[in-house]
């Protein structure tokens, strides 16, 4: 098991490399992983020097509880001041930060801070590249988040019935996640039903079901910091020929995807799997996103599984895979659920039956 302590000295070694004398993280996940931290304000130096959070007087307490072998520095005034003037202070010359999470406000501040002693340098994905890959007790927890989110779509797919409104479902949902130990939704909950199973990100509404109806229920749960995600579509009723045909085609392209999403396997390939079998079916026009995102500590990381992805699968990536299809007018079908890659097989997390359900 990787500890804190080995993350961060993956990642000093990293800085060395690319002779960057220390590095400016302002993502909270990012300091949970590598500290233990759970605040929600600050940012984290990493250097050679050592490992120093920057915080208010809120969290000085929590961050000492909480982690080992950090320095912390008590934030005055404003937080990016502070930071500049920490860096100045330290007498750091070339300082990484992750462009994708620093606005221009923020680093204008830093450069005030810090002067022209300090030069800020774009060093973007240094810590999200450690946490692709996750360890034997990272794996334990997301199989619980993923077993928990399988139990709690069974739940919500017990209380379809006539006239009850997608909200209702969707916070039934969130209920009986915590209700079984997770702190919360790992995204707001999706509940579509009929024509508005056609949005892929369709948010619960006032909208009651009807029969001949289809549902898609989309949701992830975060337990002890980790992330699920997973969606099964529905038919309130008989389904008709064309539903049944496409929920066909949607599970054998979902079936494809997790087959090749393999310890070698270019992302790009594993997305072109499913996309195979959609056509097919003439059905690929209506796919019209990737067919999965990364899984960890937040609900999208690296590596996409997407159209002309060269990045290759390795033993301890999680992904999402999620292929859907999408007609105005109709609704929407997608199956999705959380794969873990290993060395020497493909592990599906995610438990709950995947065909199709008539109620």
């Amino acid at each position: 098991m990787k500890t804190p302590l080995h993350r961060l000295h993956s990642l000093i070694s990293d800085l060395t490399e690319a002779k960057i004398d220390a590095l400016l993280i302002t993502k909270p996940a990012n300091w949970y992983y590598l500290t233990g931290f759970t605040g929600e304000s600050g940012a984290l130096a990493v250097s050679r020097k050592g490992t120093t959070l920057i915080t208010d007087g809120r969290f000085m307490v929590q961050g000492r509880a909480e982690t080992s072998g950090v320095r912390f520095h008590e934030q005055k005034g404003a937080l990016f001041d502070s930071v500049g003037q920490f860096f100045k202070d330290s007498r750091s010359r070339r300082v990484g930060f992750d462009p994708t999470q620093v606005t221009v406000g923020q680093l204008q501040s830093l450069g005030k801070a810090a002067g022209r002693s300090v030069h800020w340098i774009p060093a973007p994905g240094r810590v999200e590249s450690l946490r692709m890959c996750k360890d034997a007790a990272e794996l334990a927890q997301m199989r619980r988040a993923a077993i928990l989110a399988g139990e709690v779509v069974q739940s919500a797919i017990g209380l379809l019935k006539p006239g009850i409104r997608e909200f209702e479902v969707g916070a039934e949902i969130e209920y009986h996640m915590r209700k079984r130990g997770a702190s919360g939704p790992a995204f707001e909950t999706i509940v579509a039903f009929g024509e508005r199973a056609a949005l892929p990100h369709a948010r619960p509404t006032a909208k009651r079901l009807r029969k001949n109806e289809l549902v898609v229920l989309d949701l992830g749960a975060i337990l002890g910091h980790y992330c699920s995600d997973i969606t099964r579509t529905v038919y309130l009723g008989r389904a008709p020929k064309r539903v049944r045909i496409w929920y066909q085609a949607v599970l054998e392209a979902q079936r494809a995807a997790i087959a090749a999403a393999k310890s070698g396997a270019a992302c790009g390939d594993v997305d072109r799997a499913a996309r195979q079998v959609l056509t097919a079916y003439r059905l690929d026009h209506l796919f019209v996103h990737s067919t999965g995102h990364g899984l960890g500590l937040e609900v999208h990381e690296d590596p996409r599984v997407a159209r002309g992805q060269k990045r290759r699968l390795e033993p301890g990536n999680v992904v999402t895979i999620e292929p859907g299809v999408y007609s105005a007018g109709i609704g929407g079908i997608r199956i999705e659920d959380d794969v873990a890659v290993h060395a020497e097989r493909t592990e599906v997390l995610t438990r709950a039956p995947r065909d199709l359900i008539e109620i």
